[in-house]
């Protein structure tokens, strides 16, 4: 699926709990119905983001790995 990403946050080398406390941040800055992608080496982003988007009511449209780098595609929703 290709998605208009209208921010890209890259978290790649940093840990728990810094990639989604980095996305918390961006999201606040951006406007309810607009993409971003984060790109993240950490694994236990496969546990936090998807908690993230499931609390705050943001769509996670896409999740995937590549070589030990994961991507997650989120719409973000009113309300942030």
């Amino acid at each position: 699926m290709n998605h208009q990403i209208d921010n890209l946050l890259d978290t790649s080398g940093l840990l728990c709990p810094e990639p989604v406390m980095m996305l918390h941040q961006a999201v606040r800055d951006m406007q309810a119905g607009q993409i971003i992608q984060v790109k993240a080496t950490d694994p236990s982003t496969t546990r936090d983001i998807p908690k993230f988007c499931l609390f705050l009511g943001h769509e996670l449209l896409e999740q995937s790995e590549t070589e030990g780098v994961f991507y997650y595609t989120l719409r973000l929703q009113e309300g942030e």
